[in-house]
């Protein structure tokens, strides 16, 4: 299954409190003893629980005056005898009004809101008749006259509280729609855009997180580890983040651990996926990197001395004044501090200009994969393009320059032209399903298997989901919070106007209704395959049982590609992918990155809408989200690396 945990990346049509509420919920439960919510926020816990008070408390302060005020003098004791009484009268006075005030004002809406339901139960209980057609109107002019008051009435009922659509998880009849629609077109020209990006803007970006203008750092303030969680995705981010926090903090970085995770069940590490002395030869001006602590710190109970730091001892996307201010004093201290987790745990803006380029360099410069996995990968990419005479802009980066030339077919002629494949993240496996709180149309079996998944793999949020009113799946789905099935998937790239003829790359394993749900997928576009279809049994058996380097072969894959498809945009790995095109690609790498909640809106109406409507519309979706937007403000690099931190705009 894709390497990601699935509350990443929040999604850019979202309800952001609902989100954080269900995304709080997924801390991995194989952390060791937590050392407390309020270890490095007591001070702020207290200032919040005495803000209610401030407010009477202040006015209290302001009659009774200065606790500490000399009272020696007996003239001036009783002048300020006097000037208590005046001042406690008039904020008694000041009080009684307040309060008077806010009682006026709530019986007021109180008053209004009888009012307006009076109304509309007048209005239920004595309905208008329907306005009978006039008979001086033709036959085709009463029809219309109908269906208007029909219209009326149906928004009337809207305005009254009329039930949401409900979402039953079937699609046969657009479906059928987008089959006929495949079936008369195979031979029609695809539109442009879907194999191309606004050229004119996107050249003008150009990668540049490579430049350096800082001396190394010594790392003597002492050594931070990192154990991070989630899959290989999650674990990528959380690396280039600690490598930033070791040059904020000078210290030396211990080369990083990956935590063991029964959702993804891979005891990869870091050096089985990256390699390592790429990783620190290349960083070595940046920051210290060594691979083992000192024998003489190797023997201490990091735990007991207080240097052992998990997730829910720091906020998400901490600020680095909170570094400075909590972890530097430990790591003095104690010379040594281990972040168990660290996921999110860095905060994108405000951060100086430096480190944020660096966080960049980390991501698409110093993280090269291990051999193993890099011809592996040349030879998934080679297959899926049925062999060329050109390399993609991202093929030395993903692969080297040694196994990228083997992606070329040297028998192949100057004329010899590549197939295009399109790439799709298709997340949609059963962590995604469950986690999202979303429904699927598999009726009782489905929520009672999903539910059981949530008590064994997120029992946090298992349990939040019995104490606290949760969002309703239509409600999720109408905020474009739930991840795209295969149907709804397979529906926007008829839509856009994938040709049924199309080579179809589908990253993820283990989807969800297995190949059921995927007979959707595959009957539409045939020429659909997965790693596994391309890659023979003996190819992948050096990665059997290690989900985290198969989710390197998907990333590789869908990086490569003509065109990437993204159907969750809280997905890591969609995100990495997509900014890994734009670093890279040169303007030549188109990704789709559909609004889910304005396709949320249409779908709804699967129904009544008709196909050439439907097509338009999601074009129009699609195509609004194709603009060349600089970074903005506290979002991820690794997504949007188009700023002056990681990338040079020529213009």
């Amino acid at each position: 299954m894709s390497q990601e945990r699935p509350d990443e990346e929040k999604p850019e049509t979202c309800d952001v409190r609902v989100q954080d509420r269900i995304q709080g919920a997924a801390t991995p439960v194989q952390s060791p003893t937590r050392l407390g919510p309020t270890r490095f926020s007591e001070i702020t816990g207290e200032k919040l629980r005495n803000t209610g008070s401030d407010f009477i408390g202040s006015i209290w302060s302001w009659i009774n005056g200065d606790p500490n005020r000399n009272l020696k003098n007996p003239v001036k004791r009783g002048k300020r005898k006097r000037i208590r009484t005046a001042k406690t009268a008039v904020g008694v006075i000041a009080l009684v009004g307040f309060f008077i005030f806010v009682n006026w004002f709530m019986l007021s809406q109180l008053h209004e809101g009888r009012a307006w339901l009076r109304r509309g139960f007048a209005k239920n209980r004595n309905p208008k008749p329907n306005p009978k057609p006039n008979p001086d109107l033709s036959p085709s002019a009463k029809r219309v006259s109908v269906k208007v008051s029909a219209s009326v009435q149906h928004v009337a009922k809207k305005k009254m509280g009329k039930p949401k659509k409900q979402y039953n998880g079937t699609y046969g009849r657009l479906l059928a729609y987008a089959a006929h629609a495949l079936a008369e077109g195979q031979n029609k020209i695809e539109p442009k855009e879907l194999w191309r990006e606004p050229k004119d803007q996107t050249l003008a970006w150009k990668p540049c997180a490579d430049q350096r203008s800082w001396k190394p750092n010594d790392g003597k303030n002492g050594y931070i580890m990192v154990t991070a969680n989630g899959g290989i995705n999650q674990q990528r981010v959380a690396v280039c983040n600690i490598v930033v926090l070791a040059r904020l903090l000078n210290a030396t970085l211990v080369v990083p651990k990956f935590m063991f995770s029964d959702v993804w069940t891979d005891s990869s590490q870091f050096e089985d996926i990256y390699q390592v002395e790429h990783f620190i030869k290349y960083l070595s001006p940046d920051i210290r990197i060594v691979k083992n602590l000192p024998k003489e710190l190797q023997s201490l109970d990091l735990e007991a001395i207080g240097s052992l730091v998990t997730d829910i001892d720091i906020m998400k996307e901490a600020k680095p004044g909170f570094y400075m201010k909590h972890i530097l004093p430990l790591l003095l201290k104690n010379r040594v501090v281990h972040f168990f987790g660290f996921g999110n745990r860095l905060a994108f803006d405000p951060i100086p200009f430096q480190l944020q380029r660096l966080r960049c360099r980390c991501n698409f410069h110093a993280l090269n994969f291990v051999p193993k996995i890099q011809e592996t990968g040349a030879i998934l990419v080679r297959r899926l393009r049925d062999s060329g005479s050109h390399l993609a802009p991202v093929d030395p980066y993903l692969v080297g320059p040694k196994y990228a030339s083997f992606i070329l077919d040297k028998k192949a002629g100057p004329l010899h032209k590549a197939s295009k494949y399109l790439a799709v993240h298709l997340r949609f496996e059963i962590d995604m399903v469950a986690h999202s709180l979303c429904y699927f149309g598999g009726g009782d079996a489905e929520k009672a298997e999903l539910s059981a998944y949530r008590e064994k793999h997120f029992p946090t949020l298992a349990n939040l989901t019995k104490t606290k009113t949760m969002p309703s799946p239509e409600d999720l789905r109408m905020e474009g919070l739930c991840p795209l099935s295969p149907e709804e998937a397979v529906l926007m790239l008829a839509g856009l106007g994938f040709n049924r003829k199309t080579r179809v790359f589908v990253a993820g394993a283990n989807i969800y209704g297995g190949a059921k749900r995927l007979a959707a997928l595959t009957s539409l576009y045939p020429n659909l395959v997965t790693k596994e279809n391309v890659l023979s049994e003996t190819e992948l058996e050096p990665f059997k049982n290690h989900s985290s380097q198969l989710a390197v072969l998907d990333f590789i894959a869908c990086a490569a590609s003509d065109a990437f498809a993204m159907t969750d945009s809280g997905s890591q790995l969609s995100s990495l992918v997509s900014g890994y095109r734009i670093y890279y690609g040169a303007g030549k790498m188109p990704t789709i990155r559909p609004n889910k909640r304005r396709f949320s809106d249409i779908l709804l109406k699967n129904n009544t809408i008709e196909w050439k409507v439907f097509e338009q519309r999601v074009r129009k979706n699609v195509r609004q989200t194709k603009h060349v937007l600089v970074r903005p403000t506290g979002r991820s690099v690794y997504r949007y690396p188009r700023c002056k931190e990681c990338m040079c705009n020529e213009d």
